[in-house]
């Protein structure tokens, strides 16, 4: 029986057990669609039947709990992380298809995105509509290995969008090779997607790493490509939508005001323009969309994959380490809690340092052992006031070098900060200063064994 690799067939799943919440009055994409995703931030995903002077439905809030993540990838929650691990471990690659359901309906330009597709207009002081949840297909100019990522679309009328993206990402540094080379860098925008292929693209790889490799083991099996019709790449074949385009790298759009995941407004100066050349899509396509800013989704997204590709990385380095944890309350990308099973002294600091100098947007890490779970809050609090000795377990890191997206920089330079808080060797055996208290061990095992007939 073959693997489903569309976004429709989770969607139908969650109907089935009532986790879908259809709305059947017309919604306006411009701001009331934004309003309802984030009064239902932790909710039911929604489904938009009706978005005014569109026929296209628009699902959001589909992935806003790492448990849905785990259901649309059929394992428990639980294993999540170790889902993530094995899939950069042992990757599938894709396999191209002769075509697939995205390529149903093909428009060449001229065209209208905007009319194409319902593409929200998400806050008040953003220009226009963005594209939040489109999967992006390049190739490197000099070697021609593939990269998938995500980024977001502002529309610009007719087949115009410009591209917002951070100088440190991949794509940026293609589309730098590409302007370079004197030439547009060949793009595709994949909307509707499968919950792998949208984890897949939020890995941590290095330049010249195939995501589509690893999304493919998160599925289960070979991520299916389609051929696109105006340009030299390959596309998921189940998605809903695709933009195929260039990339423009001397076409230069001042943004604005744009959201970001710390849910401020931020001012990053000019995108890059992109041309559009053809518009594919299923025949009764839904278009997905990510509620920016401080949304769930948005956090969620990235903390997975984040915490997935740094939990191998500090492994490598120090096998104490068991997982890396990004947590949702610190936007899914600044904070992140750290567990290791008995560290020996100096251990923990390292996993911090580690940790910041893999991803550059951490600034406070916390390193507990691995009898806390990290995602319990009372927990990893009760820890600090059990076992951080603040004169020698602080790590203070002022003015290092931050990402543009944090929300306190100064000059691009932010305090960052470490806190160990672990045992240390022979606390915790008997006789030493944090043994645990407890009845005796047969006694609590012989109820614990019976504990429903109490």
């Amino acid at each position: 029986m073959s693997i489903d690799q569309s976004m429709r067939g989770f969607l139908a799943a969650l109907e089935e057990s009532g986790d879908l919440h259809r709305i059947a009055r017309p919604v306006d994409p411009r701001f009331e669609l934004a309003s309802v995703l984030s009064l239902r931030d932790d909710g039911d995903a929604q489904l938009f039947e009706r978005v005014q002077a569109h026929a296209m439905p628009v699902v959001g809030n589909l992935y806003n709990r790492r448990a849905r993540f785990a259901r649309a990838l059929n394992i428990a929650e639980a294993d999540l992380d170790a889902h993530c691990l094995a899939a950069l471990r042992q990757p599938v690659k894709p396999v191209v298809v002769e075509d697939g359901p995205v390529q149903e309906v093909v428009h060449q330009a001229p065209f209208d995105i905007g009319e194409l597709m319902p593409v929200p207009h998400w806050f008040e002081k953003e220009g226009a509509p963005y594209i939040t949840a489109g999967v992006i297909v390049a190739k490197d100019p000099e070697t021609g290995r593939r990269n998938v990522s995500i980024a977001r679309f502002r529309l610009e009328g007719g087949g115009r969008m410009m591209a917002g993206i951070a100088k440190n990402h991949h794509l940026a540094q293609m589309a730098e090779k590409a302007r370079h080379l004197g030439r547009d860098l060949e793009i595709a925008v994949a909307i509707g997607n499968h919950a792998a292929v949208l984890l897949g693209s939020q890995l941590y790889l290095e330049l010249g790493d195939d995501e589509f490799d690893n999304a493919g083991a998160l599925l289960g099996a070979p991520i299916e490509l389609v051929k696109c019709k105006t340009v030299d790449l390959e596309v998921p074949a189940h998605a809903e939508i695709v933009i195929e385009g260039r990339l423009k790298p001397d076409d230069l759009i001042e943004e604005g005001a744009v959201s970001e995941f710390p849910g401020f407004y931020v001012y990053y100066g000019p995108g890059i323009g992109v041309e559009a050349s053809c518009v594919t899509h299923r025949k009764d396509a839904i278009y997905q969309a990510i509620l920016p800013g401080y949304a769930r989704e948005h956090c969620l997204i990235g903390a997975v994959s984040i915490g997935a590709t740094l939990t191998r990385d500090l492994k490598r380095a120090i096998p104490a380490v068991r997982r890396v944890f990004v947590t949702e309350g610190g936007m899914g990308r600044l904070h992140a809690v750290i567990t290791m099973h008995k560290p020996r002294l100096g251990e923990g600091k390292r996993a911090v340092m580690l940790a910041m100098g893999s991803v550059n947007l951490l600034k406070l890490v916390i390193v507990v052992d691995d009898d806390v779970d990290p995602e319990d809050w009372r927990q990893v609090e009760w820890s600090l006031a059990a076992r951080f000795r603040a004169h020698e377990d602080l790590i203070v890191l002022p003015g290092v070098k931050a990402d543009r997206c944090d929300p306190v920089h100064e000059d691009l330079v932010v305090t960052k900060i470490g806190m160990i808080a672990t045992t240390r060797p022979g606390d915790g055996e008997p006789g030493g200063r944090s043994e645990f208290v407890r009845p005796p061990e047969e006694i609590y095992e012989k109820v614990r064994r019976d504990l429903e007939s109490y």
